[in-house]
């Protein structure tokens, strides 16, 4: 031992260093002693270098070539930032900027919206898929032209550069910061090149996570309710399905055809559009002038050539050229060529087709205009709402008008919810009907629901299992699910949590087959009497007296008769018709104009117009009491075409836009009664019209076009 020991002399003192491969401090020096001798270092306490770092520094044959000298390299960066300090620092950021200021890490490629002031065009190339963004400002004297700058260096140099400088810089600072912690230095006592190196590594991190698109993304618990409701219950942005190309081999073929880059784009997607002015009486009489023909450019003359000739899909155009609005175009002007017919009387233009990309409707060639009345004000449940109608049916609007007025003076109407879910039915198919009946036990059993309700509500923060019910025919099983869905009309949102209740039921039945994911016990879109009795969606009753006087002098008839027309019309004549749920007079009318008007799915008006009018006299037999009982209204304030702007602001009118924050699923809820509250309003209109007499007349006089219309107001 006397021989392993050795003794230092500094500055008068003396000391024993302990034994084994350590350091002990001793005033500035230290020693150690063992199998390494002796060694002097500065201030601090350390150990010997560890087993992988001596082997990441040592050449080694068995060793990738790329880990070895990404050590060296870390180890030469620590080095060299001590040296140049806070000037590489400047620099960098420097150079961070001027990358930035020539790069768009927008990977989505999505165009720029048109504004009032700048024009803003893009200019895609087909070969590399990179989109340039041209300003273009015209003044009263010239028009100059900003270009982008060169970049400094390639995308894949820059981004490699800023690769190793992250980790290089991690490595540097932990290094140090290792040495403090040894040393007990406060870590916020920083030197020069310590600061640099702070600098430059959360520069190389905003750089590496704006290319990624990391730093706009927000996580899930981030988001409002309404966005989250949109993520669930809506696909994903994006190019819709269509426009992708499916096999390898047609994407290598179709993108070997290069499409000509637009020099003069017209994006025909204005935000706002500038109210025409009044038109005078001379100029009713003439006919409307048709919408002036789209002029091609000789670019887009060429892609059009392209689309007819075959060589280019149809449904790639919005991919392939990154502007919808263009895309449309071309479509419309192609399809006239195809078909030999004109589309001179649709519109293209003044419609922003980025907002219906991969949500609505997939390639589009123009857009129908309906025109949208207001009826109203409907006082329900003691609040008055002006009511949307998008129809092209002349006389209901005015009708639903004069019901709204009619029940309005008597006092308003009534309405409660009896239930909301909506539903999905699932259709599997077992070994045997014995198989499928234990299926069946197992689903209904009240101590499994608890687990199933479990595995359903992971789809959605919002989806809710309420019931399954269970439908045997032979060895088939169908299952109907009902569930909450928020504000969301939530087709998506039940199908979702359907799927995972299957993926769990083939654990304990493995031997079950799923034919389908819908086998039509829903039942969706179709006139069902498992709708018209057990509901789905919101089912909805609205009621009201209408007083004795009301009747007589804004609706023109009596009690007696109405109530009489109602019971042979709506009940015993629906009944000879064999009727299922259509024991109305039009309900389906008002539900499919409040439908189109505020986004809703215009083909589930078929079991959303179930409904069944009720008309009886009260009050010694002076009043009417009318009521509708709607047992499946199927609506929703997001997702879909809720979103689009036109439908959005018919929603705002109805003061139900978007998703409730405070109480998922109210405005859904209140969308639901005031269209029982309208269908109400109408039936009570029209049936009055039928007592007296006077539907043909009113139509006749409303319902027939005519450009005088100073006889129409007489």
């Amino acid at each position: 031992m006397e021989e392993k020991r050795r003794r230092i002399k500094k500055k008068g003192k003396e000391g024993w260093n302990k034994k084994g491969n350590k350091w002990e401090r001793e005033g500035k020096h230290a020693v150690r002693v063992g199998n390494g001798g002796a060694r002097q270092a500065e201030e601090g306490f350390y150990k010997k270098p560890s087993k992988l770092s001596l082997f990441l520094s040592t050449p080694n044959p068995f060793l990738p070539l790329s880990l070895s000298h990404f050590y060296l390299l870390t180890s030469s960066t620590s080095f060299t930032l001590q040296l140049l300090g806070s000037p590489l620092s400047l620099v960098f950021c420097i150079c961070i900027l001027r990358i930035s200021s020539t790069r768009k890490m927008d990977l989505r490629r999505r165009p720029i919206p048109a504004t009032a002031h700048p024009l803003k065009t893009q200019k895609l190339n087909n070969n590399n898929l990179t989109t340039t963004t041209t300003t273009t400002t015209t003044t009263t004297n010239a028009t100059h032209s900003h270009a982008p700058s060169p970049a400094l260096l390639p995308l894949y140099l820059t981004n490699a550069l800023f690769f190793a400088t992250f980790f290089s810089l991690a490595y540097f600072l932990l290094h140090r910061w290792r040495d403090k912690i040894r040393t007990a230095t406060p870590l916020h006592v920083v030197t020069p090149a310590e600061t640099a190196a702070i600098v430059s590594l959360v520069a190389s991190a905003v750089y590496l996570l704006g290319f990624f698109g990391v730093a706009s993304r927000t996580s899930l618990d981030e988001l409002s309710d309404e966005e989250t409701i949109l993520r669930e219950d809506s696909r994903a942005p994006g190019p819709c399905p269509a426009a992708l190309l499916d096999s390898p081999a047609t994407k290598k073929k179709y993108n070997q055809i290069p499409l000509p880059r637009s020099k003069s784009v017209d994006k025909s997607v204005p935000n706002e559009l500038s109210a025409p002015p009044p038109l005078k009486a001379a100029d009713m009489a003439a006919p409307a002038p048709a919408p002036a023909p789209i002029s091609l450019s000789p670019e887009d003359e060429e892609v059009v050539e392209a689309v007819v000739s075959g060589s280019v899909p149809s449904y790639s155009l919005e991919s392939r050229l990154g502007e919808c609005g263009r895309a449309a175009a071309i479509r419309r002007e192609a399809v006239q060529r195809l078909t030999g017919r004109s589309l001179e009387g649709l519109p293209v233009q003044g419609f922003d087709y980025e907002s219906i990309l991969g949500q609505c409707c997939e390639m589009p060639i123009g857009f129908v205009q309906i025109p949208v009345g207001v009826a109203g004000p409907l006082l329900l449940d003691g609040k008055e709402y002006t009511v949307p109608m998008a129809t092209t049916e002349g006389c209901l609007v005015a009708s639903t008008n004069r019901g709204c007025k009619a029940i309005y003076v008597s006092g308003g109407a009534s309405s409660v919810l009896l239930r909301d879910g909506m539903t999905r039915a699932p259709v599997v198919r077992l070994p045997s009907a014995q198989r499928a009946a234990q299926l069946k036990f197992f689903l209904e059993d009240p101590l499994n629901y608890d687990s199933l309700a479990v595995v359903f509500n992971k789809s959605s923060r919002f989806a809710r299992l309420q019931s399954i019910q269970c439908a045997i025919a032979g060895k088939n099983l169908y299952m109907r699910f009902r569930c909450s869905t928020g504000d969301a009309m939530g087709m998506n949102m039940v199908s979702k949590g359907v799927q995972n209740v299957l993926d769990f039921l083939q654990t304990d039945f493995p031997d079950m087959d799923v034919i389908g994911i819908s086998g039509n016990f829903c039942s969706d879109k179709k006139a069902a009497a498992v709708n018209w009795i057990e509901g789905r969606g919101k089912s909805v009753v609205c009621e009201a007296v209408i007083k004795e006087d009301v009747v007589n002098k804004v609706l023109k008839t009596s009690v007696e008769a109405l109530v009489e027309l109602n019971m042979l019309k709506n009940l015993t004549g629906s009944a000879v018709a064999g009727a299922l749920g259509g024991f109305n007079a039009h309900a389906s009318n008002i539900v499919s104009a409040i439908y189109i008007a505020t986004g809703q799915d215009p083909a589930q008006n078929v079991e959303s117009s179930h409904c069944i009018t009720m008309m009886e006299a009260v009050n010694d037999g002076k009043d009417l009491h009318v009521s509708v009982t709607m047992p499946s209204v199927e609506v929703g304030t997001v997702g879909g075409g809720t979103q689009l702007a036109s439908q959005s602001a018919c929603l705002n009118l109805l003061g139900v836009k978007g998703a409730n924050k405070e109480s998922p699923g109210a405005n859904s809820r209140l969308l639901a009664t005031i269209v029982a509250g309208s269908v109400l309003a109408g039936e009570l209109s029209l049936m009055s019209a039928i007592a007296a007499g006077q539907l043909v007349k009113s139509h006749m006089k409303y319902n027939r076009s005519s450009r005088d219309m100073s006889k129409i107001v007489s």
